[in-house]
């Protein structure tokens, strides 16, 4: 009875650590909001994705879908990363959610009337994608002031991929059952509705307004100086370079997994739900992998061999052409991708000063999120020309020489038996 009691509290204290940052009144709040918001937001991604490629049976499109909800990032976000170092994050975060609302009703009330077609679909996932350019570096830079310690800071953003992630398991499940039974439409619906949580979620925080008096410098100046902060430094400069490198030949996979599904595995939608489940949960044990980290300690030398799980994934869903295989490559490639973004992320966020925070999340939304619409038409326009397989080997294996050359340029062979982070 001793042992049985001894165990309950080991694994009590173990959770409590692994959530402990949700201990903040506000960060609570926001998870809660957030987890109800994104489930919505994954529903919509793979109902835009099965929609399209059902309308038009192209792969090109779903690759230029994947371009237009993503390009605007490359563009705003470092506009956007100096204007949340300036201003209210809070309230840049309440007006982009109340955007995102209106989007997914518009598309939601163009699906259910039946007068959708595909420039539609294109606008308005530009509009998201302009929308989402702001959000990404304000949501990001915004975790450190809601948080009551900020020791909490990698176990927050740990905890933020991770809720990222079971909603990505969660959403398409929810989706492939909603698409077969009720269409697309009730998806965006459902999305839509979703943002009241967060938006909630957002009114009821008590923020103390951190202002920056940043002073005589005009906006372009600022840019250069979050530009030359970044990339003087070689330990941010290589993750951000690698990031890079995986969204433009490695994460825009996603885009192909509709076609991947019908065409390869010969699936409907549940299919399609079930792969982006799988690459869900994968994702999701990484991230609770890091929130359960004491430190970042060691947490660069992860980057590479994350995204040596992620390329060996691709090259197997290359050859595979059965499900069960298919969903374990997948969840593989959904580890090794998670692994790598959200150990990005906390290094950076724990190593930037805070002045420059917002900034810096723009420079990685933007080798993120900004780079993907890249991938996404070569991806699309790859696959229509060689077929779906040759693009998924050809982006694994680039990984891994990208992997392989940021851990030897990194860690040299002489420098093996020092300690670095």
């Amino acid at each position: 009875m001793m042992n049985l009691r001894k165990t309950a509290a080991e694994i009590t204290g173990g959770l409590r650590f692994t959530f402990r940052a949700l201990q903040s009144r506000n960060y609570r709040f926001f998870f809660t909001g957030q987890f109800i918001s994104l489930t919505g937001t994954w529903m919509q991604q793979i109902a835009v994705s099965w929609l399209v490629y059902r309308m038009t049976n192209s792969v090109f499109l779903l690759g230029l879908v994947g371009f237009v909800s993503q390009f605007p990032t490359f563009l705003l976000s470092p506009f956007a990363g100096v204007w949340s170092d300036r201003t209210n994050k809070h309230r840049i975060l309440v007006w982009t959610q109340c955007l995102s609302m209106l989007q997914a009703l518009t598309l939601a009330l163009l699906v259910l009337a039946d007068i959708v077609a595909v420039w539609q679909i294109i606008g308005l996932c530009l509009f998201m994608g302009c929308v989402n350019a702001v959000d990404v570096p304000a949501r990001q830079s915004f975790v450190i002031e809601m948080i009551e310690d900020r020791r909490d800071l990698g176990n927050a953003i740990a905890l933020n991929s991770a809720m990222f992630n079971g909603t990505r398991f969660l959403g398409p499940f929810i989706a492939g059952i909603l698409i077969a039974a009720c269409g697309e439409g009730i998806c965006f619906l459902v999305n839509g509705l979703s943002y009241i949580a967060v938006i909630y979620a957002l009114f009821s925080m008590q923020i103390v307004y951190r202002k920056n008096e940043i002073k005589g410098k005009a906006l372009l100046e600022e840019l250069k100086e979050g530009f030359l902060y970044a990339f003087h430094d070689p330990k941010m400069r290589s993750i951000l370079l690698l990031m890079a490198l995986t969204s433009i030949i490695g994460i825009p996979f996603i885009v192909l997994i509709p076609a991947y599904a019908k065409d390869i595995l010969q699936g409907g939608p549940q299919t399609l739900g079930f792969l982006m489940s799988s690459m869900g949960a994968g994702a999701l044990i990484g991230a609770f992998y890091l929130a359960s980290r004491v430190n970042v300690k060691g947490l660069r030398r992860n980057i590479p061999l994350a995204v040596c799980v992620l390329g060996l994934g691709l090259i197997g869903l290359s050859i595979s052409h059965l499900l069960w295989t298919s969903l374990i490559l997948i969840f593989l490639a959904g580890f090794g991708m998670m692994i790598q973004v959200a150990s990005s992320n906390t290094w950076l966020q724990t190593n930037v000063d805070d002045d420059k925070r917002g900034r810096m999340m723009s420079l990685f939304a933007v080798s993120f999120l900004g780079m993907a619409p890249f991938g996404s038409l070569l991806a699309g326009s790859l696959a229509a020309r060689a077929g779906i397989g040759l693009t998924l080997l050809a982006g694994g294996i680039c990984c891994i020489l990208g992997a392989l050359i940021f851990r030897f340029k990194n860690y040299p062979a002489s420098a093996s038996n020092r300690v670095k982070r």
